[in-house]
Formats: C-alpha cells, sequence, structure tokens
C-alpha cells in the first residue's frame, strides 16, 4: 500500500515543490520504500511507495504514453493481468508491469467507467495534463482513504488528513457536529472529518476538479432486493457460488511478489480464508495473531487449534493492558478522529508483528460479519422485531438470553433492567434506523460531557436525522435484517472498522491487508442471498458455516460469536497513572474548551474508585472518547505532533516537467 498527495491550481507554483515534499514525508510510514513527485505550473503530485507489484520498474508518479497524463495509486487492483491483457488487444503499451500503468490506461480507454472495470482497494489520482483536470477516485467499499480540502482556488489532496495539515495554508481545529456524530456512529458522515473544512471522498464515488470547479460523484452503491423480490432457490444454489466466489477472491489475492501472509483471530471468517489458501493453493502461510492478559478478550486457545489443524507457521502477539496505554497516542495520531474503544491499538501491535518478520500483505477475514450478518445487532434487531408484536409477553425478550447468555445466570434485578435497556423505542419498528437504536443510544450519555460551549453548538442538531436523508430512496422496501446490514455497512465497516482498525492500524507499521470478503463481486452475490440462509434461527452466518464445514474443525464451526474486543478503561490505571492523563485531563486547558471540567471529573472519580474498572459500557465508551478527543485536540490542534516511527531515508523518484 501507499500514501498519495496533491496540490492543483497552486497560487504559488514554486513554492509548491518544496511544500509537496513536506507532505510526502508525512506518510512516509504507509510507504517508506521509495517516494516519487510530479512537478508542473498547475499540478504538484507526491508519492509514497510500499513496493508490492513490479518491484523494479513500478515507481510512481506513472505516465501514459505520450506523457499527457500522470496517476498517483494507492491500493491494489487484483484482476490487472486481466485487464492488461485487455488493454493491450485495444493498442495500448506498457512500460512497467505494475497494476498502476494497467489503471492509467484503463482511464484513457473507458474513462471513468473504468472503476467498473477494477476488482481492488484503491484511491488514485489522475492528472490530464491537456485539460488541466485532476480525476480522483475511491474503491465501492472505502477500503482505501483519500481527504481533501479547498482553499480559495487551491485543491489540496492526500491519503491522510496530517498530510493535508503539512500544507502552510491549512490547520486543524476539531469540528463539534463531527464529534456529534463520532459519538453517535463511531464514525464522522461523509464528507465530514473530525477537522473543520478537511473532507473524505466517500467510498464508490470519484472526484473531478477543472477550473476551479469541483464536481462529486458516486458511481457504486450497494442494494438489496425488495422485501418480496429474493430468487427463491435452495441453499445448495448460493452455496456453490459462495463458495466459488469466496475461493477465487482469496486466491486474486495472493497476487504480489513480496510473500503474503494471513491474520488468524481463531474465529469463523479468518479462519475460512486461511483453510482456502490451504485447501487450494501451494502457499504455506504464515499467520499472525494477538492475545490479551486479560481471559475474558483471549481467543488464543482457538487460534492454536487451527493453526495446528492447517499446519501453517504461526506468531503471536501477547497484548498486556500497558502496552494499550503506552500506545493508545500513536494510535490517536494514525485514526486522525476520536475512538471510542481501544480495539485499535492491538491491531498496531499486530502489524508490527507482521513487519518484524518481513511481510508487507496480510489476508483477513473483515467484512464477513456485515455481508453475511454475524454481529449480535442483526439478531437483536429480529427480536425485538418479534417481541414489538407482542410487547407485553414476558416470554419473547426472553430471547435476548440466546445472544446474551450472562443475562440467563444474572440476578432478577439485572433481568429487569436489562429488559427496560431492550425495550427502548421497541414499537417504531417502522423507523429506518430502528436496529440500532440500542447503540446509538450511548450518544445521549456521552454528550453530556461536552462543555457548555460545545453542547450549545449541537445542542438542536440531530446526527441520525442527517443520516436517514442519505439512505437509498428503495431502502423502505428491504428486509429488515438487510437495513441493518447496510447501515452496518456504511458506517461502521466503512467509517470505523476498515479505517480506525485496519488501513491506520496496519499502514501504521507498513503493512497491507487484503479483504477476500470485500470483493465486490461477493458483496453484490451475498447482498442477494436469503435472509433465511444468513441467520437460521439465531444462528449467524448459517450459509457460510454449511459452505465451508469440511474445511474446517467442528471447534471453530460451532463455537460460540466471540466479537473481538480489548480491554478499556483498566488499562490506564496504575499507580503512578499515564503522564499522558495527567497532562490531559489536569493541566491542559484545551481539553476544557472541548468539555467539561466537572462532568469529566465525576467520571475520573468513579474510575479510580473502581481501581480503573468502570463496569458500564456507556461510561468505558465516554472514557475512551474523552481522552482520545483530548489526544486529537493535543496532536495536531496543539501541534504536539507524534512522528512516525520509520524515518525518511527512501529515494525520490522526481520527475519536473515545465509547462
Amino acid at each position: 500500500m501507499c500514501g498519495i498527495v496533491g496540490i492543483i491550481n497552486s497560487e504559488n507554483p514554486s513554492d509548491s515543490r518544496s511544500i509537496i515534499k513536506q507532505m510526502v514525508a508525512t506518510l512516509n510510514h504507509r510507504g517508506p520504500d521509495e517516494f516519487g513527485i510530479y512537478f508542473s505550473v498547475r499540478a504538484c503530485l507526491g508519492h509514497t511507495r510500499l513496493s508490492i507489484i513490479d518491484l523494479s520498474t513500478g515507481s510512481q508518479p506513472i505516465h501514459n504514453e505520450d506523457k499527457t497524463m500522470w496517476i498517483i495509486y494507492n491500493g491494489e487492483v487484483f484482476n490487472y493481468p486481466e485487464l492488461r491483457k485487455l488493454l493491450e488487444s485495444k493498442g495500448h503499451r506498457f512500460y512497467t508491469t505494475s497494476d498502476t500503468e494497467v489503471i492509467l490506461h484503463g482511464y484513457e480507454e473507458f474513462g471513468e467507467q473504468v472503476l467498473s472495470h477494477l476488482n481492488g482497494q484503491f484511491a488514485f489520482a489522475i492528472w490530464h495534463k491537456p485539460s488541466n483536470e485532476l480525476f480522483l477516485a475511491r474503491d465501492r467499499l472505502g477500503i482505501r482513504p483519500v481527504f481533501y480540502a479547498l482553499h480559495k482556488n487551491e485543491l489540496i489532496f492526500a491519503s491522510e488528513i496530517k498530510a493535508i495539515l503539512a500544507h502552510p495554508n491549512m490547520s486543524a481545529e476539531i469540528d463539534p457536529f463531527a464529534l456529534s456524530q463520532i459519538f453517535t456512529f463511531w464514525t464522522t458522515l461523509y464528507p465530514r472529518t473530525a477537522f473543520k473544512n478537511i473532507r473524505e471522498l466517500p467510498p464508490g464515488h470519484f472526484l473531478r476538479f477543472k477550473n476551479n470547479n469541483l464536481k462529486i460523484q458516486r458511481y457504486w452503491q450497494l442494494s438489496f432486493p425488495d422485501i418480496g423480490d429474493y430468487d427463491d432457490q435452495p441453499l445448495s444454489f448460493w452455496s456453490e457460488q459462495l463458495r466459488e466466489l469466496l475461493i477465487d477472491a482469496a486466491i486474486i489475492r495472493l497476487r504480489a511478489d513480496v510473500p503474503v501472509g494471513a491474520y488468524l483471530s481463531g474465529g469463523l471468517d479468518s479462519s475460512v480464508i486461511t483453510a482456502i489458501i490451504h485447501n487450494y493453493t501451494q502457499n504455506r502461510m504464515n499467520t499472525f495473531s494477538i492475545s490479551f492478559a486479560e481471559k475474558a478478550f483471549d481467543e488464543s486457545s482457538y487460534q492454536h487449534v487451527m493453526s495446528k489443524h492447517l499446519g501453517t507457521e504461526h506468531n503471536d502477539q501477547p497484548i498486556a493492558n500497558q502496552t494499550i496505554a503506552d500506545n493508545f497516542p500513536r494510535t490517536i495520531w494514525h485514526t486522525e478522529k476520536p475512538v471510542l474503544r481501544t480495539s485499535p491499538v492491538p491491531m498496531m501491535q499486530l502489524s508490527e508483528l507482521v513487519r518484524k518478520h518481513h511481510f508487507k500483505v496480510v489476508l483477513t477475514g473483515e467484512g464477513s460479519d456485515e455481508i453475511l450478518g454475524g454481529y449480535n445487532i442483526f439478531k437483536e434487531t429480529m427480536v425485538r422485531r418479534f417481541w414489538a408484536k407482542s410487547p407485553s409477553s414476558t416470554a419473547r425478550p426472553m430471547l435476548l438470553q440466546k445472544l446474551y447468555p450472562y443475562l440467563a445466570v444474572s440476578s432478577k434485578q439485572v433481568q429487569l433492567f436489562t429488559q427496560r435497556f431492550f425495550s427502548h423505542r421497541l414499537l417504531e419498528t417502522d423507523h429506518p434506523t430502528y436496529s440500532h437504536f440500542i447503540r446509538w443510544r450511548n450518544y445521549e450519555k456521552i454528550i453530556q460531557f461536552l462543555s457548555p460551549e460545545m453542547k450549545a453548538m449541537v445542542e438542536n442538531y440531530d446526527p441520525v436525522a442527517e443520516y436517514v436523508d442519505t439512505l437509498p430512496a428503495n431502502f423502505h422496501a428491504w428486509h429488515p435484517f438487510c437495513k441493518a446490514q447496510y447501515i452496518e455497512i456504511d458506517l461502521f465497516m466503512a467509517g470505523y472498522l476498515l479505517s480506525s482498525q485496519g488501513d491506520r492500524m496496519g499502514m501504521a507499521n507498513s503493512v497491507e491487508g487484503r479483504f477476500p470478503f470485500l470483493d465486490h463481486r461477493l458483496v453484490e452475490f451475498c447482498s442477494r442471498i436469503p435472509v433465511k440462509y444468513k441467520l437460521r434461527g439465531l444462528n449467524e452466518k448459517f450459509i457460510l458455516k454449511h459452505t465451508f464445514n469440511d474445511l474446517l474443525p467442528a471447534l471453530i464451526v460451532r463455537r460460540s460469536k466471540q466479537p473481538y474486543r480489548a480491554p478499556i478503561s483498566q488499562c490506564f490505571y496504575s499507580e503512578n497513572n499515564n503522564s499522558y492523563l495527567n497532562n490531559l485531563f489536569v493541566d491542559d486547558k484545551n481539553t476544557w474548551s472541548l468539555f467539561s471540567r466537572h462532568a469529566v471529573k465525576h467520571l475520573l472519580n468513579k474510575w479510580k474508585s473502581t481501581n480503573g474498572r468502570l463496569s458500564s459500557e456507556t461510561d468505558n465508551m465516554a472514557f475512551i472518547a474523552i481522552l482520545s478527543t483530548a489526544l486529537l485536540q493535543d496532536i495536531f490542534v496543539g501541534k504536539n505532533m507524534i512522528t512516525s516511527r520509520n524515518s525518511v531515508s527512501a529515494p525520490y523518484n522526481i520527475v519536473i516537467e515545465d509547462d
């Protein structure tokens, strides 16, 4: 994977040459192998390379035959050999063997329609010199990021916000509406970011910038059949196609000129991917996982079962609570937005383990829970809808014990409290976001910690209402299960899972993740699978278990779903506390411009009185939300910048073209 930056229509072209170098330098963690820069009067493009395909001739920026087009690119197009043959048959001539050049010639041939030909994960920019036009595009599901800002008539873009902030005309200021969205959805709504005046290109969109005019257009959107329009084929029909598509998606994601490893969590999804590689290729897999000192979060026993079953070369990264605390500030430097969980930190440590073993690429199981319905939130919405049909029933809410077994052994008081909790807006089944009412309710608690000034700015703002306005026109006609899937894919997966836990934590150590379950062919196919094959009773991902049962140990197939989580507030508690906590919550005036000193102090006292183990889910989320936001403010607004672990030592491939 790589990093891209650009400045279009610079006010001072001569200054842009030094500025673009500064921007590139901030992204050296994304690609420490080589830097490339293209200069012209109207456009400056920069690239930092993690060399994976075409190690010898794939240096960027790359040009077409007559040098009228230049491309910088972050990502992988996995069907590039097939596309290259097609383009060569149409007369295109190549000077590299990279997938980057395939995209460029594809754009020459097909224009924006090239995006429909690409199977991959990408963000790329193409500069067309004769027309002075920039074309900037992002993959369908948002696996790879790209951000932009407008300053007067100048467009500034980059793979990460920190590179945009390296431009002297840009500065960081926390957006209160962004905080409102993050505290609700765990992410912002496109195109908003955590910072004012900096925008994110949404997944499945492209941007054109010409003559100071910026135009953004969608080219792909996930959809589901109307509730009565499913193809009523037997399970065997869907299972055979799922197997064929997923095997192909995994195999083409092994295309690389460097070794490819795999994450192995011990869950169903990563186990399926690793088993496919073991059974359908000649690759001997190196697998990587994390284990936790706190047993409630640890899945290492299942990882060892699967590794032994497949005979992989397995590597484990133990995670102690103190490790999470020590690495949390650096994590926020990479996420560039607040988080409500500590879960990204172990993922950053895992990618460091991968890099230490000299791997640049790993396959993972991300996306399966979203496209095949593996999360409790999907089952929960179906239970609540069933309960809503007979709201006075005492038996129907007992189904929640199937999702949360600890309830069955809890006290009567806890059971009654939980029942009241899950009955929140129970009868509003016609609301488009019914499935997420419970999760998004956390916002009501976290927002109370904002300072009076910040709270006043957002008190009349409803982020859910804004999100509802973005839903597809035919959303109302979908099955309730699919509505929940869409929201989870559109918000949580794209904005948090693939970003804060995915791209950013891998790129922190120059490691590229590849996601077979997010092959767009598979995503589109799974959207058409009848709900009854995704959720059989309360058995999640039924069709995946049925399809790959023959490749996995029974223990892996039958084990209860355990969502990936990490210890939270207890990580930051010690006798001396962590110095940065003291700095942020005692000495830092910037923190109190965002949050109420009184409210935060009350939460900290509760945290200290429990030896750092806040029992309430909302208290834990609030603790991390406040801490990560304060760190974001300190790092980017206060300019107490953290630098990348990777030194800037790669050679420059500089192209200067005078207009």
